[in-house]
Parts: structure tokens; sequence; C-alpha cells
């Protein structure tokens, strides 16, 4: 990277200006947003519950906690937060607000909206002050993010002292040859399926793209203890298709 305007940072494969990625990132997720929850079913043949669900087996909510799911998009972590914990709030950010308008259509639907804030924002810069929240969460969505590093440090500010942080991303297998195999799926059949159901074949083949450009699991779990987070731990999902990181702000 250079320094000042000419930033560069990648779109999926293609390397783009740091002032263009969240433009672009935003386009994505406006075009699928009516069909991001059917296309998550059908790309991970429903595994990413599985997945969201190990996740809040390792957060344990508690009732009296405030949860900030960022690029929480529409709600799935945060409903399951506060069937866990029904005593609990979340406020859920997202850059794109089509996104947020499908999450509060189904917390409506759901009886939650009063338990949830939506709030359009940007992870590298919150809009909130430091210390708020007991627990943060972000699901299939840091690795979107023009900078890891600024969300990173951003999550370590506004959690309280003894707040945790949790994250579900797409990892790297850690057998070659499986590797392999799961990129001849992810290259060939996510975007197709994009394309058929959700009419969107360009936005599915950023998605597998940034999932191969997400740095693997040790490397990750680095930058998170760089960002200032004790006890940093992660843990493979079907063999490290996906994988939940933990750090806790001491």
């Amino acid at each position: 990277m250079s320094d000042g305007d000419d930033r560069t940072t990648h779109f999926g494969f293609q390397t783009v200006g740091e002032d263009q990625k969240a433009g672009m990132v935003h386009g994505v997720f406006s075009n699928v947003a009516s069909k991001y929850d059917v296309m998550n079913d059908v790309m991970s043949v429903g595994i990413h519950r599985l997945w969201k669900d190990a996740m809040m087996d390792w957060l344990a909510p508690r009732d009296g906690q405030h949860l900030l799911d960022v690029a929480g998009g529409t709600g799935d972590i945060a409903f399951r937060f506060l069937g866990r914990a029904p005593g609990a709030s979340a406020t859920v950010l997202d850059m794109t607000e089509d996104m947020l308008v499908e999450g509060q259509k189904r917390a409506e639907a759901a009886r939650l909206a009063e338990k949830l804030d939506w709030v359009v924002g940007d992870a590298m810069a919150l809009p909130f002050e430091a210390n708020q929240f007991n627990a943060y969460t972000i699901s299939f969505g840091i690795r979107n993010v023009t900078r890891i590093e600024d969300a990173l440090a951003e999550a370590f500010r506004v959690l309280k002292p003894g707040g945790r942080l949790m994250v579900l991303e797409f990892s790297q297998l850690p057998n070659e040859g499986l590797q392999k195999l799961y990129d001849l799926y992810s290259f060939n059949v996510i975007p197709r399926m994009g394309q058929v159901i959700a009419r969107d074949r360009d936005s599915y083949q950023y998605l597998v793209e940034s999932i191969r450009k997400f740095p693997d699991q040790e490397a990750f779990a680095a930058m998170i203890r760089t960002a200032g987070f004790d006890q940093v731990k992660y843990r493979n999902l079907s063999m490290g298709i996906a994988a939940l990181h933990s750090g806790w702000k001491l």
C-alpha cells in the first residue's frame, strides 16, 4: 500500500482504492438483501444455522447483557442472543440500510422489536461511546471491512471491561486436498446459485473471492491480540470451512 489517498485494498480478487471498497460492498448487500437469508441456507445447506448456534453456545448470553452485533444485517445473531437471554438487549449495526429493513421486518414478526435497536453505521468508526457493550459479535462480516485492524480496535473501544468479542467467519481448511475440493464447489456452484436465486452472479462471485482473501485462523487470531484482546482462542467449524474466534477485554 502507498500513503495518502492512493492506498489500496482488495474487493474479492480485484485491487481497488480504500475509498472505493465500502461503496462497492454496500452495493453487493443492497443487491442481495431480500434474498440474503435464503441464499445462506442454500449455500451452506443450512449448516450456517448450526454454526450460529455454536457461536451462541460459546458466548453463553445472560440476562441484563447488551449485545452489539456488527454487520448484523437481517438480525440472525441478535435474535439468537435474545432467544438465549430474554432479559438482554441488542443493537444491530450494518452499513446497508436495506439489510436492516429486512431485519426489522423479522423482528416485528417475532415480537422482538422493543428489545432491538437498528443503526446504520461503519464498523471502522462505530457511533457509540467507549465501554458500552457486554458483547460484540460479527458474523460473516469482518472480511468485508476495508481495514480489519480498525474494526477490531473499535470493537475493543466500545466493549466494557470484561466484555467479549466473538467473530464467526469463513476460514481455511487445514487439509490442502479438502481446500481444493471446497474451492471447486465455491467458485463453480455458489455464483450460479446467486444467479438463479438472487439474480445476481457478480455479488456472489465477490463473496466467494472475499473468503479466499481472508486471513487464516492463526493470522486472524494474531490480529485480535494486536487489537488488545486477551485469552484469544478459536474453534474450527466443519473442519475449518468456518471458524469462531473469541477474545476478552480485560
